[in-house]
């Protein structure tokens, strides 16, 4: 079995929510905890910091490694999704695991793993954990991939826990309100660790202070003890700064992200609380902060967070999918100023498209298009449903043939943005 072999095996083989949507959803932590037990618990081998949310966990989990990485300590980072390679999903100070070590995985234990069928993420998570455990990291950054309670990443005990926000995302598993929503990823909590709440929400607040106490863990609003204010992005839109106010000190603190989104300025104030609990455990400081916000992509090799994928016209691409992040995406696409905005969109068959399609702008021109997955939507439905919200364009049945109509028809003037779905973004990728 050769490295492509093994990852189609994986990807065919084993049930993947990003493939088949609901059907791969495990309910209990079952499976995980019987391949931890056959690998021989190791998720005790290193120390943690886990990182839950509806949007931002990503970028804020790439964040906090990029600091420990700059505080000079052997950090693990497990994410998810991937866009180009399924080995993204699993890091060591920024490189992907080898691609021998995934085949080895997967030869080694074969017997296990028919024996337990796990489902993909949870068969991706026991090799991360064990592969951090044989690397001897020091510290490893957990991504929560869905809710919190039930997510095959909450076996381990942290050293702190991490919550971005609450929005309306994955509703259909994790419920139909945003504190219900809460209630799951507070499943993340573990008694008397320290956990981080990125923003104060008046239906989610409570859940998560009830929580906190019941386990005697100390509970931190980041938007109570931190503010952000990000600067304007530079001449070519990929680089902003920052300055970030303690607003129990009254210090501030200075830097700039390639990460130039809009949502980083709730995001590093996420980052700001959590750094701050961690410093005394990890000797961080300032320098490390700075230099590891800066630092996160050529740190972690982060990827899709408005990235700028060419200047003439301006094409930028972002994984924003759900209405909260899609809100800052579509806020920024307006903030560029350019002559024409030619979007490339396409979303999941079980996406809430009333919840998202209002946020595009009207008069920008569409190119509705569909990743090569089946839980993809189809680009005919999609282009008659943003009708209805005076959305207007071609459907095109690949997103390559979306992007070069997009191509040929922008000027030099206009942007391109190419997003809606995870999915699309890492097919341009």
């Amino acid at each position: 079995m050769n490295y492509q072999e093994a990852v189609t095996w994986l990807f065919s083989r084993l049930p993947a929510y990003h493939r088949i949507g609901k059907a791969a959803y495990k309910g209990n932590l079952n499976n995980t905890l019987e391949l931890d037990k056959y690998l021989g618990f190791p998720h005790r081998k290193f120390r943690s910091v886990h990182v839950a949310g509806t949007n931002g966990k990503g970028s804020v989990s790439h964040m906090l490694a990029s600091i420990l990485q700059e505080a000079g300590y052997r950090t693990a980072l497990y994410t998810s999704p991937h866009l180009r390679d399924f080995r993204e999903r699993i890091r060591v100070n920024g490189d992907m695991i080898a691609e021998d070590e995934v085949v080895s995985f997967i030869m080694k234990h074969r017997k296990a793993i028919d024996k337990i069928e796990p489902s993909f993420f949870e068969l991706t998570v026991a090799m991360a954990f064990d592969f951090f455990a044989r690397m001897q990291c020091e510290v490893a950054v957990i991504e929560v991939g869905m809710g919190g309670r039930l997510d095959s990443t909450n076996i381990i005990s942290p050293e702190l826990s991490v919550i971005t926000n609450i929005g309306h995302d994955h509703m259909e598993f994790l419920g139909n309100t945003l504190a219900a929503v809460a209630g799951e990823k507070a499943g993340i909590i573990k008694g008397n660790v320290p956990v981080v709440i990125g923003e104060t929400h008046p239906e989610t607040m409570n859940v998560f202070i009830e929580k906190a106490r019941s386990l005697k863990s100390p509970l931190c609003f980041a938007d109570r003890k931190f503010r952000c204010e990000l600067g304007e992005l530079d001449e070519k839109n990929a680089l902003r700064s920052w300055t970030i106010y303690d607003l129990e000190r009254k210090t501030q603190c200075r830097g700039s992200t390639p990460l130039g989104g809009l949502s980083q300025e709730k995001n590093l104030q996420t980052v700001a609380a959590s750094a701050e609990i961690l410093a005394p455990l990890f000797n961080l400081n300032e320098k490390h902060f700075t230099r590891g916000v800066d630092g996160v992509v050529k740190n972690t090799g982060l990827l899709g967070r408005w990235q700028i994928l060419s200047q003439n016209p301006l094409t930028v691409c972002d994984t924003g999918h759900n209405r909260e992040g899609l809100e800052y995406v579509m806020r920024q696409v307006a903030q560029t100023g350019k002559k024409r905005v030619h979007m490339v969109i396409g979303f999941v068959n079980d996406k809430d498209l009333s919840s998202v399609l209002p946020l595009f702008p009207r008069d920008a021109v569409y190119y509705f298009t569909k990743a090569s997955i089946p839980r993809a939507l189809d680009e005919k439905i999609l282009q008659a449903e943003a009708g209805k919200y005076g959305l207007s364009g071609e459907a095109y049945p690949d997103v390559s043939l979306a992007l070069d109509a997009a191509r040929h028809n922008a000027s030099d003037m206009d942007m391109i943005f190419i997003g809606g779905s995870t999915f699309v973004v890492a097919e341009v990728l």
